[in-house]
């Protein structure tokens, strides 16, 4: 049997898969950490250990993302942009643009029949067009983030942000809760707003049907739902949207080997 790997080494979480005929048979995710190469090894164990398998078993691993170049057993590194489309190109054949939401940017993609880029837009190096900015506000709000998306759900009317930065965001949520403003709608408030960004950028590319959206902005239900109102249309969710940058990453290194590259 051949077995391919993924690393995808974030500036919040690690992703790793295996896969064998394309199909997933392992993954991983775990928080980067500071020492990104320890965890770039640590994910590789988690992920070998699942299928009992030895370093020597792999025939080719292809590394992405912040992290990448601490992968010192990766055969090759990529752009994590174009393993999110080689990624969602596996799970959803049909996907012609992709929203990704990582820790730290936010971008869209716009990819043909084959995965690969045909156009794309990056949000600006401020944390509020990204992930990182739903972290700030619900260290704000004491909330464990995992409970962003649903307690965003009840709200009745959400706050609206009128900044664009994310150390200025923080200081308005404060601000928010000793105004008596509920949690729910702070968070509501929040999603809508990066939703207006990711917006933005998905005019500058042009919206294709069908639309996906991948990494950890894809577990937030709130933010989604945020999403589909501005957007007005339905989005595929993959069912592990963090995966997404690690697979295609693997389908990259498998693809590498059957073109018989050095």
């Amino acid at each position: 049997m051949t077995w391919y790997m993924g690393i995808d080494i974030g500036s919040a979480y690690s992703k790793g898969v295996i896969i064998l005929n394309t199909e997933v048979a392992s993954f991983s995710v775990t928080s980067s950490g500071a020492n990104f190469r320890e965890t770039a090894e640590k994910t590789r164990q988690e992920l070998l250990q699942k299928l009992k398998l030895s370093p020597g078993d792999i025939t080719a691993t292809v590394a992405t993302g912040t992290g990448a170049g601490n992968v010192q057993f990766a055969s090759q590194k990529m752009s994590d942009m174009i393993c999110t489309a080689r990624g969602i190109n596996i799970v959803f054949p049909n996907a012609r643009t992709v929203i990704d939401i990582a820790g730290q940017s936010t971008k869209v993609l716009r990819i043909d029949t084959q995965g690969m880029v045909t156009n794309f837009s990056v949000s600006e190096k401020c944390a509020a067009g990204s992930g990182r900015f739903l972290q700030i506000v619900a260290n704000v709000l004491r909330v464990e983030l995992e409970e962003v998306g649903p307690l965003s759900l009840k709200s009745k009317k959400p706050v609206a942000f009128t900044t664009g930065c994310a150390v200025f965001g923080e200081s308005e949520a404060v601000s928010r809760v000793s105004e008596g403003f509920s949690k729910e709608d702070i968070l509501a408030g929040v999603h809508q707003a990066l939703a207006n960004k990711v917006s933005v950028l998905v005019d500058r590319v042009g919206l294709e049907m069908e639309c996906s959206i991948s990494g950890g902005g894809g577990l937030n239900v709130g933010l989604i739902k945020s999403l589909e109102e501005k957007l007005g249309i339905r989005l595929l969710v993959p069912p592990e949207p963090q995966m997404v940058n690690a697979l295609g990453a693997a389908i990259m290194a498998e693809e590498r080997v059957a073109r018989r590259e050095p």
